[in-house]
C-alpha cells in the first residue's frame, strides 16, 4: 500500500496543492483501487499500467485544469476498460464499488472514456471527419473529450515504448483526429505537441532535420531578435506602456507543412518565429494601446499590408483576439509581430474565452462542430467541476456512426436500418441484403441501428428489392436505388410483354401495326398506358387467346364499317351534285348554338380536336351521325371546308352554357424527382380542377414527358392551367393536345 502511494508521490503532491483534503483522500483511495486491479498488467516497457493513468491525471490537473472527478476517472479508467473487454462477470460489482466510493459522475465519465477507447479506428483521411464526429458524439459529459485528449497526449509522449506498427497507427490517429479536436477547442499547445510527436514517427527523417536546423540557427536567431526589438523597446518605454515580449518558434510540424506546401528547404521558410508583444492594461484601454504599439512597430519597419490581420476589431469565432503585423527587418528578413493584451494572450494560449461570452448559453440539440465550439467557450472555469453542470446538452446531430467489420465507418441518419446501411456501402450489396449481424445477434433488414454498432450485412444471391422495402428505409440513397430497380424491372417486364405480343401478331398473320393494336386494347381494357398492358401480358394476367378474339372482333367490325363508309361516299357524291346549286350561304343568325338543339337535330363533339367551351368552332353535317362540332383549327377542318362546303355550319357557344370538358395537356420537362406530384398539386390544389389521370415518362437523357388529363369548364381555364404549369421549376413547355 505504502509502495503505491510512494511511487505516485508527485501526483499526490500536485493534488495536495490544488484540492481539498477530502479530494486527497479520494485520490489515494483511487490509486490503491487501481493498483489492486491492475497489478498484473504492464506497459510495453514492463512498467506498471497504472503509470499511464497517473500521468494522464497529472496532465488533467496541470495542463487542462479539471477537477476531482476527472482526476479519479483518469486513474481508474483502465480498470473498467479491461473489465469490459474481458466481459468480466463481476463487472456489476466493479461499477457498484466505483459509484459508492467515487460517485455517479465519475462512473459516467469512466464508462464514456472506455467507449471511445473501444472505437476501432481505420487510417483513412476520407473518414477522419466522421471519426472525429463520432468521438465527440460519445462525449455526453464534456469532460470526457478533454480527458481523452490528455490520455492521447500521454500515449504520444510515451510512444517510444510501443511496437513500430502501433507507433505509426497512433501517430496517424493523433495527427488526423485528436490534434484536430484540440485545435477546435483552442487547446493550441496540446494540438502542436500532438502534431510534432506524430510527425516524429510518421516522417522521422524530416522531423530530425528540422530539429537540427532549429538548433544550429538558435544563436543567430536570438541575436537577430534582440537587435530587432531594441528600437521597439525604446518607443514603448518612452510611452510608459507596461509590456513583456515573448518569442515563439514555429512548431516543427508547421515548418514541415510550409516547406512541403511552398516546396522550399528550411532556409526558404522566412517566418520561422513570431514575436509577441503582450500589454498589461485595463480592458477599456486594450484596443487603443494595441493600435499604439502597432503604429510604433510599423513606423520602424516596413509592413507587408497583405499579411496584416486585425482580430481585435472583429475577433475570431473562437474568441481569439490579436493584431498581426508582418514587417521587413534587417537583411531583408520578414518577421511576424503579434500584439495583444494579457487577457487576450491567456485566451490564445489556453483556449479559454472571457466569462461574459458564456452567460445565458441556450441548451438544446447541436451538431458536433457547434458542440466543440461551445465546449471550448465553457473551459473558462478550469478550476471547477462545474463544467458538466453548466453544459448539459449532448451532441444531437440526428446522425449515428456505424462500423463495418473491417473498421470502415458509415455516417447515417438516426433511425437508419440494416437495409440503409447495406445500400450505403454499395448498391449491389443492398439489392441482395437479407439481414444483418450485430455482435452475435442476427437481425432482420428492418432492424434500426445505433451509434457505434458493428454491423455485418448478410446476403443471398436470389434476393431482389421489393416495393415494401421503401417503407423500411430512411436514407434517400437507399430509397432512390430501390425505386430505380423497381422501374428497371417494370421496363424489363414491359419489353418482354411487347415482344410476346409482337410475336403473337405475326403468328396470327394480322396485318396491323403494334401501336394501333395497343391503342385499341388499352381502350378496350380501360388501361391508361401501354406499359401496363405489356406487364399484364408478361405476368400472364391477360390471356393471349382472349386478346386474339378481341382483335378479330375489332378487325371484323372495322371491315364492315369500311364497307358502310364506301357506300355512304357514293350516295354523298350524288347528293352533292343535286344540292350544289341550291345551297345558299348561311347567315350568322342561322348559326348553330351549342348546348341547344336545332330542329331536334342532335350534335356531338369531334374526337379529332376535342372542342371545349370558348374554342372557335363550326358544325359539320355527317351522313349518319348528325352534326359534329369541330374547332376552327382542327387538323381536318381544311379538308372538310374544301371538299364539302355545303355541309359546313357556323356555330357558336351559348354564353351561359354549363358543363365539364375533358382535355389532355402535354408537358415537356427536366426529369426532376417529385415533378409529377408538383404538376398534380398545381392542377388539383391551386386551380381546384378534377384530375382524371397523369402519365409521366422519364426518357433516360435527363428529360421527361407527361400527359395530364383534367376536366375544365372552358378554354379560359385551360389557358390558366398552361400558364401555371409553365411556371413550375423544370417544366420547359406545356400545351394542349387535340
Amino acid at each position: 500500500m505504502n509502495n503505491v502511494l510512494e511511487r505516485y508521490s508527485t501526483l499526490r503532491d500536485i493534488v495536495a496543492k490544488t484540492f481539498s483534503q477530502l479530494t486527497q483522500q479520494m485520490v489515494d483511495e483511487a490509486l490503491l483501487f487501481a493498483a489492486e486491479h491492475l497489478a498484473s498488467h504492464e506497459r510495453y516497457d514492463s512498467s506498471p499500467l497504472l503509470d499511464h493513468g497517473v500521468a494522464v491525471a497529472r496532465i488533467i490537473i496541470e495542463e487542462i485544469g479539471l477537477g476531482r472527478n476527472s482526476t479519479i476517472a483518469a486513474i481508474i479508467h483502465d480498470v473498467v476498460r479491461i473489465a469490459i473487454q474481458r466481459k468480466d462477470p463481476e463487472m456489476e460489482l466493479l461499477t457498484t464499488h466505483i459509484r459508492e466510493h467515487f460517485g455517479e459522475e465519475t462512473l459516467g465519465i469512466t464508462i464514456a472514456l472506455c467507449k471511445i477507447s473501444d472505437i476501432k479506428l481505420k487510417a483513412s483521411k476520407e473518414q477522419a471527419s466522421d471519426f472525429r464526429d463520432m468521438i465527440v458524439s460519445y462525449s455526453e459529459d464534456p469532460r470526457v473529450i478533454l480527458i481523452k485528449l490528455a490520455d492521447r497526449l500521454e500515449v504520444m509522449r510515451s510512444l517510444e515504448i510501443f511496437p513500430e506498427k502501433k507507433r505509426r497507427t497512433k501517430s496517424w490517429e493523433s495527427l488526423n483526429l485528436y490534434a484536430q479536436i484540440a485545435h477546435k477547442l483552442g487547446l493550441y499547445s496540446i494540438k502542436s505537441e500532438l502534431e510534432d510527436l506524430s510527425l516524429k514517427h510518421l516522417e522521422p527523417e524530416a522531423y530530425h532535420n528540422i530539429v537540427q536546423e532549429l538548433k544550429e540557427s538558435e544563436a543567430e536567431r536570438i541575436a537577430f531578435i534582440e537587435k530587432f526589438l531594441e528600437p521597439i523597446r525604446e518607443l514603448l518605454d518612452r510611452d510608459g506602456i507596461k509590456y513583456h515580449i515573448k518569442s515563439r518558434t514555429k512548431s516543427v510540424f508547421s515548418i514541415f507543412q510550409k516547406m512541403r506546401k511552398q516546396r522550399v528547404g528550411f532556409k526558404g521558410v522566412y517566418d520561422i518565429f513570431a514575436l509577441r508583444i503582450i500589454i498589461d492594461c485595463p480592458i477599456e484601454r486594450e484596443k487603443a494601446l494595441c493600435w499604439t504599439v502597432y503604429s510604433h512597430v510599423t513606423s520602424l519597419y516596413m509592413p507587408n499590408t497583405e499579411r496584416m490581420r486585425d482580430w481585435i476589431s472583429i475577433p475570431k469565432s473562437n474568441g481569439y483576439e490579436s493584431l498581426h503585423a508582418t514587417v521587413l527587418g534587417d537583411g531583408g528578413r520578414w518577421v511576424e509581430v503579434q500584439i495583444r493584451t494579457e487577457r487576450m494572450d491567456e485566451v490564445a494560449e489556453r483556449g479559454i474565452a472571457a466569462h461574459w461570452r458564456y452567460k445565458g448559453v441556450k441548451q438544446g440539440g447541436m451538431g458536433a462542430e457547434e458542440w466543440l465550439g461551445r465546449l471550448r467557450e465553457l473551459l473558462e472555469d478550469t478550476t471547477s467541476e462545474a463544467i458538466a453542470h453548466r453544459f448539459e446538452a449532448k451532441p444531437a446531430t440526428g446522425e449515428i456512426f456505424v462500423f463495418t467489420p473491417s473498421g470502415d465507418i458509415r455516417k447515417l441518419p438516426e433511425g437508419a436500418t440494416v437495409l440503409d446501411f447495406a445500400f450505403d456501402i454499395h448498391t449491389s450489396l443492398g439489392a441482395i441484403c437479407v439481414g444483418g449481424k450485430i455482435g452475435n445477434r442476427v437481425v432482420p433488414i428492418k432492424e434500426q441501428l445505433h451509434n457505434g454498432d458493428i454491423c455485418e450485412v448478410l446476403t443471398r444471391k436470389d434476393q431482389t428489392p421489393k416495393a415494401d422495402w421503401l417503407a423500411l428505409c430512411v436514407t434517400s440513397k437507399a430509397r432512390a436505388r430501390i425505386r430505380a430497380y423497381l422501374r428497371e424491372e417494370q421496363q424489363k417486364h414491359a419489353r418482354l410483354g411487347r415482344e410476346e405480343l409482337e410475336r403473337r401478331l405475326k403468328n396470327w398473320k394480322m396485318e396491323i401495326s403494334i401501336d394501333e393494336v395497343v391503342a385499341y386494347l388499352c381502350k378496350y381494357y380501360k388501361i391508361r398506358r401501354g406499359n401496363e398492358l405489356y406487364m399484364m401480358i408478361a405476368d400472364e394476367k391477360r390471356d393471349l387467346l382472349e386478346i386474339k378474339d378481341v382483335l378479330i372482333r375489332w378487325r371484323s367490325g372495322e371491315a364492315d364499317e369500311q364497307r358502310r363508309q364506301a357506300a355512304a361516299e357514293i350516295e354523298e357524291r350524288k347528293a352533292r351534285l343535286r344540292e350544289e346549286r341550291t345551297v345558299e350561304p348561311r347567315r350568322s343568325n342561322d348559326a348553330l348554338v351549342i348546348d341547344d338543339k336545332i330542329n331536334n337535330i342532335e350534335y356531338k363533339f369531334g374526337r379529332c380536336c376535342n372542342p371545349i367551351k370558348g374554342d372557335n368552332v363550326f358544325g359539320f353535317i355527317t351522313i349518319n351521325a348528325g352534326i359534329t362540332i369541330h374547332r376552327n383549327d382542327c387538323p381536318n377542318a381544311r379538308r372538310m371546308r374544301e371538299r364539302y362546303p355545303y355541309r359546313v355550319l357556323e356555330a357558336r357557344w351559348r354564353e351561359d352554357a354549363e358543363g365539364a370538358f375533358r382535355v389532355t395537356i402535354g408537358i415537356t420537362a427536366a426529369d426532376i424527382p417529385g415533378l409529377a406530384t408538383t404538376i398534380m398539386d398545381v392542377a388539383s390544389k391551386e386551380l381546384k380542377l378534377s384530375v382524371r389521370g397523369i402519365n409521366y415518362l422519364p426518357k433516360g437523357d435527363g428529360s421527361a414527358s407527361a400527359q395530364l388529363i383534367v376536366e375544365v369548364t372552358g378554354a379560359n381555364i385551360v389557358d390558366m392551367l398552361l400558364h401555371s404549369l409553365r411556371r413550375i421549376k423544370g417544366v420547359r413547355n406545356a400545351y394542349r393536345i387535340n
